[in-house]
């Protein structure tokens, strides 16, 4: 493990002003850290800022309060010539493989256009670097003169992949990258970010509702509800054995593989529904559909604490 985290996210807060009195907090104190060549998982329900902070941290959305570092710099402060490097170096790959790729560019030409602005490539090597990108990420060099809506979309997510890698960055924001495909080409897509990974030591932060998949790629895990993270571990740890109310529920859900073990498995059903992020409970956010909320839970915001191990929740009952 590195000394230093490649990058470290401190108190990050994303607010959405909707008028002069509302505000909607998407991300709201969240902090973690990931090193060089370990994936940081990220999951919850639809809407709790999960893509929010990945955009936040990239800097596609200016943070409304909180530090990210970028080897221990604070990116804020960065100049010119340290933000364009940081760009480099800090990659996306986007949910929607249908609309993240421009239809009227050649895949040679979208993998090209970073390269282009961060890199001196004569057209010799950029064509070269083309071939070699297509084929790391599976397909033939046939694809460099085709249009994105001659491909399907697990081609299309390989582009994706392939356009990030293009200006070899060190940090990667996996923005639900499989949401979108098949069952088959899924694997094959998170096979493929684990040996990129694995050749060039990248830092990920996977974004996922799929919590198998999450499992599987990562090294540690995160648990976001309406916009804090309320746990935090090790993925072997956090599956084994969550704390949290809302983890527990969320990883009851996860359905095996035997059904018999499906009908015999006692799932936690939550009561009521999310709060608005423009009108959050005082106290913490999941009072009102924890089954064990006590009066405290309705006065005071839990912090992250550590339990052991460096298993850390956010709960007034643990």
């Amino acid at each position: 493990m590195e000394s230093q985290p490649l990058i470290q996210v401190q108190d990050l807060k994303q607010y959405f002003p909707l008028s002069r009195s509302r505000v909607v907090k998407a991300v709201d104190g969240v902090s973690f850290s990931i090193s060089r060549g370990e994936t940081f998982g990220l999951v919850g329900e639809s809407g709790c800022g999960k893509s929010t902070t990945g955009r936040s941290i990239l800097g596609i959305t200016r943070p409304t309060a909180g530090k990210i570092l970028y080897d221990g710099a604070d990116i804020s402060a960065f100049n010119r010539a340290e933000r364009l490097r940081f760009k480099k170096n800090a990659q996306m790959i986007f949910q929607d493989p249908y609309a993240c790729l421009d239809p009227r560019m050649t895949i040679s030409s979208i993998i090209k256009e970073g390269m282009e602005v961060h890199f001196h490539y004569s057209k010799k090597e950029a064509d070269e670097k083309v071939r070699e990108l297509l084929s790391q990420v599976g397909l033939t060099e046939d694809y460099a003169s085709r249009f994105p809506h001659e491909l399907s979309g697990g081609q299309r997510q390989r582009i994706g992949i392939a356009r990030a890698l293009a200006v070899e960055p060190e940090f990667i924001v996996c923005d639900e990258p499989i949401a979108a495909l098949d069952v088959s080409i899924q694997a094959q897509v998170v096979n493929l970010l684990m040996k990129v990974q694995e050749e060039k030591r990248h830092a990920y932060l996977f974004i996922s509702h799929d919590l198998s998949m999450v499992r599987h790629i990562s090294n540690s895990i995160g648990v976001m509800y309406l916009g804090s993270l309320v746990e935090m571990a090790e993925s072997s740890e956090i599956y084994a054995h969550p704390l949290h109310p809302y983890t527990k529920a969320l990883f009851s859900a996860i359905p095996k593989p035997d059904p018999d073990q499906n009908w015999a498995k006692k799932r936690m059903k939550l009561e009521g529904e999310v709060p608005s992020p423009i009108n959050t409970p005082e106290g913490c956010k999941f009072c009102a559909r924890c089954p064990y909320a006590k009066d405290i839970c309705r006065q005071q915001t839990p912090q992250l604490k550590d339990l052991g191990g460096k298993h850390m929740a956010a709960c007034h009952i643990l």
